[in-house]
Formats: C-alpha cells, sequence, structure tokens
C-alpha cells in the first residue's frame, strides 16, 4: 500500500534549488529542476551533509560540506556507481508535494 505524504508546497521549493523537510524517521532533499520536483536521501553519504542546501546545476546536487555531487533524479554518486542515495517517488497535487515512503 502506498504511503503519500505531504511534505511541502511548490511555491517552497524555487526552481534550480533544494529543500530540506524531516518525515518521521526520514531527512528527505527536494529538488526542483525545470519544474520537475525529485525527493533522496538528505543526508550525504559520506560524511553526513546536508545535500538539499547544496548547489544545484541541471539534475546534480554538490553536498556543501566536501563536495560530493549526486544527480537528483536517480539519486546516484556522479563518480563512483556503488554510492547511491535513497530516491523516493514524488507526486504533485495542485501546488503540494507529496512524497511516497516505503
Amino acid at each position: 500500500m502506498a504511503n503519500w505524504q505531504q511534505v511541502a508546497t511548490t511555491h517552497q521549493i524555487p526552481d534550480g534549488t533544494g529543500h530540506e523537510v524531516t518525515v518521521g524517521d526520514y531527512v528527505i532533499a527536494l529538488f526542483r529542476v525545470d519544474n520537475d520536483y525529485y525527493a533522496i536521501d538528505g543526508i550525504c553519504a559520506h560524511a553526513g551533509g546536508p545535500v538539499a542546501e547544496g548547489n544545484v546545476n541541471d539534475c546534480v546536487v554538490t553536498c556543501p560540506w566536501h563536495g560530493w555531487q549526486y544527480d537528483v533524479s536517480t539519486g546516484h554518486h556522479c563518480l563512483n556507481a556503488l554510492i547511491h542515495q535513497r530516491s523516493f517517488p514524488v507526486r504533485v497535487d495542485g501546488d503540494e508535494l507529496y512524497v511516497e515512503l516505503p
């Protein structure tokens, strides 16, 4: 059964930026790129940095702590295919954003 949680509104995330939310036990980094929305684990796999606070260039976010880069559409690390941030499906309903949690 799907577990969709309302986490933000579209107005909270300007295009080309990230936004961090906490839902239950999850810290989630939400991103808006060309009016598409993505959600990945908000805690960097390297040292626990705040991924949502990183610079976004196209679909790549750079963690502000040590420069690790992830594709926000998949959660994959840009240099090492073995490193992967969990990604979450995102649904837009009007101006509300929903994330599907496991």
